[in-house]
């Protein structure tokens, strides 16, 4: 989100306190829409004991232009949630807020906000027809309620047509974990607030990591040649978190040369544990998939709070496959998001810093680029930052904000990444180091 919708945010909550005191709007009826994410049956999954992710959509309808709402309601148990829109040309410009129901306590959460700092992307990718507008997903937990209120901003927007809130369970990919109860396949601790130490050298992949040498996901595309490649980092393989395969229609496409890359965070919550990473990240998989319409999931890599670095979009960890993740620059950069939320008060960990370094560094040293110089690249979009044809100048390890009109990755975030710049120069995993 921009900081000036940030403003707006803060003037909607006056609007709440006022429409919402007069009575909330309530829907004709709660019908739900459930997806199946996998091509193998309803629930079905990739072998015993596995479950598909799935997508379950509840239509936001009602008379108002400027409001919707949803009252309480149960739904099927899902963990991540945002709305969406038909027409992702139109710019949600307002405020939308959730809160859901815990399946394991029945208690209800907080209001949340939604972000809606995600755009389709200018690539070809972002003009298929299936695209929608989408706010950022939100990691919730294991859910089994929901309720929604939302607002456009000013006498002169409107709510975008064909409004819908989509709700994503990730599935399980081990009997009995996955879907915020365990491993998802990965060995480790499994402690959400663990740092676990990081000497600076070079370790043995993770189990399910995959090395420069094994590119993973969907190889129908040719793949160009990559550069003599610095010892790569850990990396768990898109296998390792159970991403769904075919959820992926079309093969990657690369970029000739990665010149930045950019970071993100998540949002949503830190509450999460480690344990937890593979299922958001499966959700996040399902969600730009189902949700946006976008062909695979949006980040080129993700890093969560103990340091575990997880491969994104597939088409090879040591490739410069384009991603979506940074609208108006997606062409020339690598995407890295931080699980987590380090806007409202998240501090990010002492590891996953140096993970994003020694990744960014590593990412960057495969093209021969300086993780702390600076680089000029072209906008190819209006980004509310940057106008099409601008030539920007920006450090070769920036935030998402740098290049787009939003509060990602979070002024914490933000506000670490000199330091990360600095770690990066001085990574094992920069070349020449």
């Amino acid at each position: 989100m921009s900081p000036r919708g940030a403003r707006a945010r803060r003037a909607n909550g006056k609007k709440y306190a006022t429409w919402l005191a007069a009575g909330v709007v309530v829907l004709g009826g709660t019908a739900v829409t459930a997806v199946a994410a996998s091509e193998g049956g309803e629930g079905a999954g990739p072998g015993d004991g596995t479950r598909a992710a799935k997508a379950h959509a509840l239509a936001l309808d009602g008379k108002d232009p400027k409001r919707r709402a949803l009252p309480r309601t149960g739904t099927p148990t899902f963990s991540l949630v945002g709305v969406s829109w038909e027409d992702s040309g139109d710019t949600f410009e307002g405020t939308a807020q959730i809160r859901t129901r815990e399946a394991a306590t029945g208690e209800w959460s907080e209001w949340h906000d939604l972000d809606f700092a995600i755009r389709a992307p200018e690539s070809t990718e972002g003009e298929e027809p299936d695209v929608r507008g989408a706010s950022e997903p939100l990691w919730v937990g294991p859910s089994d309620g929901v309720e929604a209120r939302v607002v456009a901003d000013g006498e002169e927007t409107a709510i975008p047509e064909a409004l819908r809130l989509d709700m994503i369970d990730p599935g399980e990919t081990v009997k009995g974990r996955g879907n915020g109860k365990g491993d998802g396949g990965i060995k480790g601790s499994g402690k959400g607030d663990a740092e676990p130490p990081t000497s600076g050298a070079p370790t043995d992949p993770a189990p399910g990591a995959v090395t420069a040498q094994e590119p993973t996901g969907p190889a129908a595309a040719t793949i160009p040649t990559a550069p003599t490649a610095p010892t790569a980092p850990a990396v768990v393989s898109r296998a390792g978190w159970g991403a769904d395969e075919s959820l992926v229609q079309d093969p990657p496409s690369y970029l000739n040369k990665v010149d930045a890359v950019f970071v993100h965070h998540t949002a949503g919550t830190n509450d999460y544990t480690c344990a937890d990473s593979p299922a958001v990240i499966r959700a996040i998989l399902t969600y730009h998939v189902r949700t946006n319409g976008w062909n695979d999931v949006g980040y080129n890599f993700f890093v969560d709070k103990c340091g575990t670095v997880f491969e994104g979009r597939a088409g090879g960890v040591e490739r410069p496959v384009l991603g979506a993740h940074t609208y108006g620059f997606n062409s020339y950069s690598s995407g890295i998001s931080l699980l987590g939320d380090y806007e409202n008060g998240g501090t990010p960990t002492a590891a996953a810093q140096q993970a994003v370094a020694d990744l960014a560094a590593w990412k960057l040293g495969l093209h021969g680029v300086d993780p702390e110089a600076e680089v000029a690249l072209t906008a190819a979009a209006d980004t509310g930052v940057w106008k099409k044809g601008q030539v920007a100048t920006l450090n070769t390890i920036s935030g998402h904000r740098d290049g787009y009109a939003t509060l990602c990755p979070g002024a914490s975030l933000y506000s670490a990444l000199p330091g990360i710049r600095t770690t990066a120069g001085a990574s094992p995993y920069a070349t020449g180091n």
